[in-house]
């Protein structure tokens, strides 16, 4: 299933608002089906039980957990075969057109945001690049850092360039959303906590945050500004095809103006998604709506790459992150706006 957060097209807000106004929803063909609608139609037309009122917003449904999971999947098992455009709920329609919707970062408000650094071609490049050798210690233990659950963008949305830098960087990453509570998680049952993957772009100010490294704080003020993520939230069922063991062969790219920069592959992670959560979960508990990056694909920035193959990124050029089945996320670069 590919989980929306969505909002109708027409509709002028702040952001704030929008997020208030937003509701979840999965797609169906060229639809979005409301799962709030859904669930109604469902239980009018096809004597559903009302168990639990499903939750209209994305972190909402994540936290009704495995019973939620479960009567989404009754929901949308009763729609099978229905024409999506033919369904009604007191004459208002159950799915939308995709053209007339926007979409944001389908987890707007994730709890937490943690950041791994887990392919070793991203770090065996960078360091490379700076004359150093290969970090023992990354060999022993998969590490992350905190970054800001605030600033999360969606598809399609501008990101500002901080006026503080003159090297911004996109980051081509995989994520994962957090379903299902767990602290001391081991690795053979961490996928079950796993709500579904996305794409990720961990925007990075490259001259701020050397500055900061240097100290041996941080990332902080380098990567704070902005992360997009989007445009939807794959469930590991719709990946079975692709997986292998706790591994999934998915391509990666990224475009920069409509120019490959990037390529690589979700089976390139040296740690995988489970290993990730039973060293994020170790003497912490997870929450359902935290989100979790995997770190940098092989190639997958300009740090890396090097300003001889691209500049850094300046406004008006446009990011294209895809990876194979999590769709296309795309933001423009613009500059930074005068705010109080």
């Amino acid at each position: 299933m590919k989980l929306v957060t969505y909002l109708v097209k027409e509709t002028e807000l702040t952001i704030r608002e929008q997020m208030a106004a937003s509701r979840v929803g999965w797609l169906q063909g060229g639809w979005i089906v409301d799962i709030g609608f859904a669930q109604e139609w469902a239980t009018l037309n096809k004597g559903i039980p009302i168990t639990r009122v499903l939750p209209v917003d994305m972190l909402g449904l994540l936290e009704a957990e495995t019973e939620g999971r479960q009567i989404l999947n009754q929901v949308a098992d009763a729609l099978r075969g229905e024409r999506p455009d033919s369904l009604h709920v007191e004459g208002e329609p159950v799915a939308l057109p995709l053209a007339e919707a926007k979409l944001s970062a389908p987890l707007p408000n994730p709890r937490s945001f943690r950041d791994f650094y887990a392919f070793e071609q991203h770090v065996k490049a960078t360091r490379g690049r700076r004359g150093l050798d290969m970090i023992p210690e990354w060999y022993e233990i998969p590490v992350f850092y905190f970054s800001n659950p605030h600033s999360i963008h969606g598809p399609d949305v501008e990101v500002e360039k901080p006026k503080a830098t003159e090297a911004l960087d996109y980051e081509l990453e995989v994520g994962f959303v957090i379903g299902k509570e767990g602290k001391n998680i081991p690795a053979e049952r961490a996928l079950d906590h796993i709500a579904g993957l996305c794409i990720l772009n961990d925007w990075s100010a490259r001259d701020l945050q050397q500055k900061e490294m240097k100290v041996g704080l941080g990332p902080a003020k380098g990567k704070d500004f902005a992360t997009s993520v989007g445009p939807w939230l794959v469930t590991l069922d719709e990946l079975q095809h692709r997986r292998d063991g706790d591994r999934f062969d998915l391509t990666m790219t990224a475009r920069v103006n409509g120019r490959e920069l990037s390529r690589g592959n979700v089976a390139d992670l040296h740690y995988t998604f489970a290993q990730m959560i039973e060293q994020a979960s170790r003497h912490c508990t997870l929450k359902p709506g935290d989100l979790i990056g995997s770190g940098t694909v092989g190639t997958g920035c300009i740090l890396e790459l090097g300003t001889e193959t691209h500049r850094w990124l300046q406004p008006e050029d446009e990011v294209e992150l895809e990876i194979e089945g999590l769709g296309v996320l795309k933001n423009r670069i613009v500059a930074e706006r005068d705010t109080q």
